[in-house]
């Protein structure tokens, strides 16, 4: 995940990682680039995606689909703080665990989920998988790799077992997957974006991207991405009579000044008129 908050205390062995936190809160904005697990095991992990919001409390696990974008906050319940492991699947582990599945056995004729949160059922399988993994974060010697993988690949059978639908979800790679571009900038234009990251986001290598973006705009990538912030900024400071000050920010830029003088020389005049 690409985590724009910071927990108290975060462990990581391969790609499973541990984070305690220890303050009242932790409200934290995560852009999901692989297919994530999550168990919490004290407190509370409120997951907002658009309109939906989705709990998960003490004993529960919750599924992350790749390539979006959540609103976490993490809290304590009760005296008890928030604490949870994180289980991500990167493209190279769900590719090399495919290769060991038997294809003549897999479930034909079956969707991808559409949601990007998904709660899951309780299982014997899933619970019994986090609580073997507690253990080697208390203690003090790193396990081996292997160990963790064999963990990763638990978690991968526990999700197949929960419901048949995360197969084409998880192995979706027989052929690239592209989102349309103008869709996915428009709805993250003012996040801080790489155009790297948003190549990746879009199922694209950097140069596709930039051949793709060719099609549909006149514009580079990034004179594009500042042209739709200072356009929104312009609407926010017109029709909903926002402060110069709030709104640089809500639409991504960093600095006001850098702000301020792209501003006037796009619309001729300053955004404070």
């Amino acid at each position: 995940m690409d985590s724009q908050c910071k927990d108290s205390f975060t462990f990581n062995y391969s790609d499973i990682f541990f984070s305690y936190y220890l303050n009242n809160e932790l409200i934290c904005r995560d852009m999901i680039k692989d297919h994530t697990l999550v168990y919490v095991y004290f407190g509370e992990l409120i997951l907002h995606e658009g309109k939906v919001t989705t709990r998960v409390l003490k004993g529960e696990c919750v599924f992350l689909r790749k390539d979006n974008r959540v609103n976490m906050t993490k809290q304590p319940r009760g005296k008890e703080h928030f604490s949870g492991i994180s289980m991500i699947f990167n493209r190279s582990f769900l590719r090399g665990f495919y290769q060991t599945i038997d294809k003549k056995k897999l479930p034909q004729q079956i969707q991808k989920h559409k949601p990007s949160v998904i709660k899951l059922p309780k299982t014997p399988a899933i619970d019994s998988l986090f609580q073997s993994i507690i253990p080697h974060f208390d203690a003090k010697i790193k396990p081996i790799d292997e160990i963790m993988k064999l963990k990763m690949q638990e978690g991968v059978y526990a999700l197949l077992d929960a419901d048949e639908n995360f197969y084409p979800s998880l192995f979706d790679f027989t052929e690239p997957w592209k989102i349309d571009i103008l869709d996915f900038m428009n709805k993250n234009y003012m996040f801080d974006l790489s155009m790297e990251e948003i190549a990746h986001f879009t199922g694209r290598s950097l140069a596709t991207f930039k051949h793709d973006f060719k099609k549909i705009s006149s514009l580079p990538p990034q004179k594009w991405l500042i042209e739709k912030r200072l356009e929104a900024a312009r609407l926010q400071l017109q029709d909903k009579q926002k402060k110069v000050s709030d709104v640089y920010l809500e639409v991504g830029f960093k600095n006001f000044a850098h702000f301020s003088t792209a501003f006037k020389r796009q619309f001729g005049y300053s955004p404070s008129k």
